[in-house]
This record gives structure tokens, sequence and C-alpha cells, in this order.
């Protein structure tokens, strides 16, 4: 049956709040937590367990259904959805995962027209970086499409969702794969249970997508271009594409899988080559909310990142996130000044960092990329922060680096900034000596377990 208004499900740990949507075999809704949070519960639809012209196929569907969970639980990051728990209602399979709010990017184009090229590259480049996770699992997505990438209100993120029909693969070995795709979007590979498929088969979709966003226009089905390939350059419906970005899209969408970048990393490359001057980004709202609880000013914070001073910007947020606890010394915070941030100030800091690196820096960005290298709220462990460190780029050969040795450019790596605290590790680097190395491991658990507070925070400020 169809769940209704204040149904609980899994003990009472959901409440049903409305009905998202629903697809061929899935049907999805908003619910709340016990805490209030939201949240996305998907299902299968009532027919496929009950009705019997499916009996047939029902095993495969729910085999298909729980696989979906296991593929999002080990594909953790930024621009990929995040999945909060696997249960059972009744004989429905189901799956609570985090709720975006915001809109997809079909939606975005329907309703304003053609992206702008920076723009669009923005969002290609998170999904891009997201899908090289993906594909490092040794997964496919196989169903990209502007309809499956969830832009985020507010902090200018693209996140990648469904991963219904996302399949193994084994580079040059031919499997066999069941037949789903969206026409347009899927390579020509993807329409044969036989052929070969690699990172290349997701190469079309993204390039496809791009296409889309540029343009408006959904391509013409692969099978279609066989016979006569009517794929007209982006350039001639929209004269603001640049030549190097429509050359890309065409590579990336050439019929045959061997003439394609043969991964997505090789792709963007073509695309977004480094050093070439070429702009990516996401366009910023009119107005930034600054919300501050004790009423501290963000203003100077927002205009140092909206210019791209990012040093300034970090001692910015170190200055401030001092200013809220009502302290005048980062060496006089503790772990239960960090518990107690308030949340409303952690979200407008981090709002800020998301929105003006373009996703590519800011607290809950740290969070999730902690999260994929293991990270769990409640659960302190310096192993994973090390692991958070060497991913992030604060560690370098085993050892964490000073602070003047951090990189503050849009071209350091993702969740590099921002630092914390930075500015307590550098003075105490400068006063040890090559004897007092333990004294400098001792710190520096103690200012990763401050670290860990500060994640634990972000989560239960659900950001």
């Amino acid at each position: 049956m169809v769940w209704v208004k204040g149904q609980q499900l899994h003990g009472h740990r959901y409440i049903i709040e409305r009905q998202l949507g629903q697809g061929g075999f899935g049907i999805t809704y908003l619910a709340k937590d016990k805490k209030g949070n939201p949240l996305v519960i998907k299902t299968l639809k009532d027919e496929v367990m009950m009705n019997p012209d499916f009996i047939d196929f029902r095993d495969k569907y729910q085999r298909d259904f729980e696989r979906e969970a296991t593929r999002l639980a080990v594909c953790r990051h930024p621009h990929i959805v995040q999945i909060e728990n696997v249960f059972h209602e009744q004989s429905l399979p189901c799956i609570a995962m985090e709720y975006i709010q915001g809109e997809d990017l079909w939606r975005r184009v329907r309703n304003r027209n053609p992206l702008s090229e920076a723009e669009a590259l923005g969002y290609i480049q998170q999904i891009g970086e997201a899908l090289t996770i993906v594909h490092d699992k040794g997964l496919l997505h196989r169903d990209l499409k502007p309809q499956n990438i969830m832009v985020r209100s507010g902090v200018s993120e693209a996140v990648l969702i469904d991963f219904g029909i996302a399949r193994e693969f084994i580079p040059n070995l031919t499997q066999t794969h069941t037949v789903h795709f969206t026409d347009g979007f899927a390579p020509l590979e993807q329409y044969d249970e036989q052929a070969h498929r690699g990172e290349y088969t997701d190469v079309y979709g993204l390039a496809a997508t791009l296409y889309c966003l540029l343009t408006t226009k959904v391509p013409p089905p692969a099978f279609m271009r066989v016979v006569r390939d009517s794929l007209q350059p982006p350039q001639v419906m929209n004269s603001s594409v640049s030549d190097r970005v429509n050359q890309a899209i065409l590579t990336g969408m050439e019929l045959q899988p061997e003439n394609r970048p043969q991964s997505v990393s090789e792709w963007l490359q073509v695309l977004i080559p480094q050093n070439s001057g070429l702009q990516v980004l996401i366009p910023q709202n009119s107005g930034d909310d600054l919300s501050s609880e004790p009423g501290i000013a963000y203003r100077r914070l927002r205009d140092l990142l909206a210019a791209g001073e990012w040093k300034e910007a970090d001692e910015e947020t170190a200055d401030k996130m001092l200013a809220v606890i009502g302290k005048e010394d980062w060496w006089d915070v503790n772990t239960e000044d960090i518990e107690k941030f308030p949340c409303t100030d952690l979200r407008t800091i981090d709002r800020l960092w998301v929105k003006y690196s373009n996703g590519r820096f800011g607290f809950s960005v740290q969070k999730r990329i902690w999260q994929s290298v293991g990270g769990q709220p409640g659960v302190y462990n310096y192993g994973m922060i090390c692991a958070f460190g060497d991913t992030v780029g604060w560690r370098v050969n085993k050892s964490w680096i000073n602070y003047e040795d951090f990189t503050f450019s849009p071209h350091a790596p993702q969740g590099h900034l921002p630092v914390f605290p930075g500015e307590i590790e550098e003075i105490l680097y400068k006063l040890l000596d090559d004897l007092d190395r333990d004294l400098w491991e001792l710190f520096n658990m103690e200012r990763e377990r401050g670290l860990y507070c500060l994640f634990s925070r972000v989560e239960t400020c659900r950001m």
C-alpha cells in the first residue's frame, strides 16, 4: 500500500511526510527522523511485490534494490547522495538517504534557458570528481542525465543521485548487463547487453548532460546516430559555447567507445585543462544569508572569499569562530566549546566557503570526506583523522604539515580549507625543536580530537 502522512516506519524511527515521486519500479517519500531531520526513504512499488505479472522478476528487483544500497554505501563523496540506513518495512526493502533540498538540473535548464558555460562546467566538474570515486570502486553509474543531478539550495553544490542501474565492470572484459538506458544520454554500447563497457560509458553520459545544459536540447539517441548522425554541435544552437568546450562535448559523445577519452579524468582534462585560464564558476545568489546567533558580522569573511583571498579568509574564519565561542585565543578553546558551537553560525560560515569555492571547500565538504574514509559521529579514531589529513593534503609522507605550507588557492585538494585551527599549529611549530617531537605529536592528537568534535558538530547541525 502507499504510505500516508504520519505513518511510522522502522520501529517509529521515521515518520512519513509525503510522497516525492516514483519511477518504473521504485517510489520515494519525504520523511523525518526522531529529531525532526528530513530524509528520503526509497522502496519498491507495491505492484512489484504484489502483481502476479512481476513474479518472475521479483527476486531480481529486490536484489537490485539491495545492491543499490550497497553501491551508495561504498561511494562516499561530497557530490554523491549519502545513505543513512537500510531496513525492511514488512516485506518491502527500504533505503533511507539524505534529503537534498534544491532542484535537479533538468528543471533548472527548463526554467532558466541554457546555463552559462561557466556555470555548467562548475557542475560537470563536481560530478566528474564524484564519478572518479564511483569508477575507482569498480562501478558504472550508467544513467547520467540532468534529472539525476541535484543542486543544493544556497550552497551551489551538485549531487549525483539514483544508482538504481549502476553496475560493476571489469575493464576490457565482456559482461552481461541488463539493458536499461535513457535515450539521448546513453552510449551505443548500453543498447547491447553483451557489449564491452568501461569508464568511457559514463563519459558519454556526462558529455551528453553538458550538451543539454548548454543547449536545453536532449541529444539524439545513439542508435539513431548510427544510421544518420544528426548530432548538431552545441555551438550551432548556442554561439556562446567556446571552441574548446564544443570539441570536448563532441569527443566525449563519439559513437565508438575507443574514440572517446577512456576515463572521466581524461575527459575533464580535455574539457577544463589545468592552467588554461578557462573560467569555471557557479553564479552566486544576489544576497548572502549572514545569520548569527550571537550577532557576529560575517561581511568581511564573505568579501574575502568572494575576492579569492583564501589565506586571509581562513584567518578571518578562525577569528570569527573565536568571537562566537567568546574566547580570545584558541589555546583556551576546549571540546565542549566546539560541541556547543551555534548551528546557525556554523552553517553561515560553511555556506560562504562552499559557495565561493564552487563546492570545493567548507566544513560540510570536509565532513563528507571524513565520512568517506570511515569517520563516524560519536566515535573518535585518530587513524581515521590521519586518513582524512592524507586525503585533503594536511599530511604529507605521514607527517602533518605546518600552516605556512598549506595551499591557499582554488587548486588545493578538495576539503583543504578552512584549516582548523591553523594559527595554533604555526605558532607551536616555530617554538618546538627536534627534541620536542613527542610534544609535537601529542599536540597533533589533541588538535585532531578537536577536529573530530567539529565534524561531529557539523553532523549534528545536519550540514
